[in-house]
């Protein structure tokens, strides 16, 4: 069976600076990994961050941690081999993990949006609207619904015919649109469907949420002000933060004759590299009670090196 593979176009003088490219990206893995895990392992831990604010964090996390390991392992392969390429089976497989779980992100922000609303709008009805049964409920469809949408147009790409077997870029995304001869309407019109389903009606369901949150906390006394802010502050960052990736990546393949190779390299790598790291960032610090625990750790860490 013959085997197509592509081309990966979007490296800048990968021969000369290769493991500089390597040394950073692996140390950027390694702090995504384990800034990540530590913070899941927090909440998972501690019995009192057993409620469905943290538990939606945690799955966030761990959603970014599988984003990343769709992305970097053949990464850091690539920076080491003399051909950047992939077999196109393989390009299809990451491409489709990429939106994905992408699109998993959103859901889980549209969650944690409504567990926000329903706390500081709702308090009294929480505990019987955030069940521990609708907590698995939206997580389950946080990751199904994406899956099963983003499928259907890779079906379709895997019988398309291929003009071309080189992609601007350093992984496989929607770019790949310019490796087929033609693409049917139909497909492009379903992408359009799935962007504004998955990405821009989550994104104003959590504006609308956080909106109503803000008349409430502005109309509340201070200590519910507080909470809103303490709470809901660390999802804006992002939600901001990651509308950024959504809206490079929508916006790339538009341009993809009017930036230069460099800069478009440059862009990807602060993306990938940045996105995920904020995350547990946010969360850690910005969450009173995650930072709590974190804090203990580190100094009861630094205690016995101490000791030691």
């Amino acid at each position: 069976m013959n085997v197509t593979y592509i081309t990966l176009d979007g490296y800048v003088e990968v021969e000369k600076y290769r493991y500089v490219y390597f040394v950073v990206m692996f140390t950027s893995y390694l702090l995504i990994l384990s800034s990540n895990t530590t913070v899941v392992c927090v909440i998972v831990i501690q019995k009192n961050l057993h409620e469905p604010m943290y538990i939606f964090i945690a799955a966030l996390l761990i959603n970014t941690m599988l984003y990343s390991t769709a992305v970097y392992p053949k990464l850091l392969i690539d920076f080491l081999s003399e051909k950047q390429i992939i077999s196109f089976p393989v390009c299809l497989f990451q491409s489709f993990l990429f939106y994905s779980l992408s699109c998993s992100e959103f859901l889980l922000l549209t969650a944690m949006a409504y567990d926000r609303y329903v706390s500081i709008c709702k308090p009294l009805q929480y505990p019987t609207i955030m069940r521990k049964t609708l907590v698995n409920i939206l997580l389950f469809l946080a990751w199904l619904v994406p899956a099963c949408y983003v499928l259907v147009p890779f079906i379709g790409f895997a019988n398309l015919k291929r003009c071309s077997l080189t992609l601007k870029g350093i992984f496989c995304n929607n770019s790949m649109i310019y490796l087929f001869c033609v693409v049917s309407r139909a497909i492009l019109v379903y992408g359009v469907v799935v962007l504004f389903n998955l990405s821009l009606l989550p994104m104003l369901f959590i504006l609308f949420s956080y909106t109503m949150i803000l008349i409430v906390a502005y109309r509340s006394c201070g200590e519910v002000r507080k909470k809103a802010a303490q709470t809901c502050l660390p999802h804006l960052l992002v939600l901001i933060n990651y509308s950024f990736l959504l809206t490079y990546d929508a916006i790339i393949v538009r341009l993809e004759s009017d930036i230069s190779k460099t800069v478009r390299f440059g862009m990807t790598m602060q993306i990938i590299m940045c996105s995920p790291l904020f995350n547990p960032i946010a969360y850690g610090l910005k969450m009173k009670e995650i930072y709590k625990h974190l804090r203990r750790i580190f100094y009861h860490v630094m205690g016995k090196q101490l000791l030691n």
